[in-house]
């Protein structure tokens, strides 16, 4: 059975930076594309980043020169390196990825960018 756990979330100030980490298990994550997703209140899920099985990284507009998406093959975990955070990047941040045809997503972990 997949799971995704996310972790490293908070409250930080605007300019300030988190990373996220996301722990995978019941499938590797060498083979699968993973990706971050951010949902704020009132809107939609939105891309955020990902990171194909070959370490191809694709990013949203909104997360181009402040966020880095990586991996760890071995310890079959993700990363998500947010820095100058702005109160515009609140929301729970969720770690995803499609496994079998199936799409599985973590249970988020809070973002919260004071002004």
């Amino acid at each position: 059975q997949v799971q995704l756990v996310e972790s490293g979330g908070g409250l930080v100030q605007t300019g300030g930076s988190l990373r996220l980490s996301c722990a995978a298990s019941g499938m590797g994550i060498s083979t699968n594309r993973m990706g971050w997703y951010r949902q704020a209140p009132g809107k939609q899920r939105e891309l955020v980043a990902r990171i194909t099985s070959g370490g191809d990284t694709y990013y949203g507009d909104f997360a181009k020169g402040r966020f880095i998406i990586s991996s760890d093959d071995v310890k079959n975990m993700i990363y998500l390196q947010m820095n100058s955070l702005k109160p515009d990047d609140t929301g729970v941040y969720f770690c995803s990825t499609t496994f079998m045809s199936r799409v599985y997503w973590g249970q988020g972990t809070q973002v919260t960018v004071s002004s």
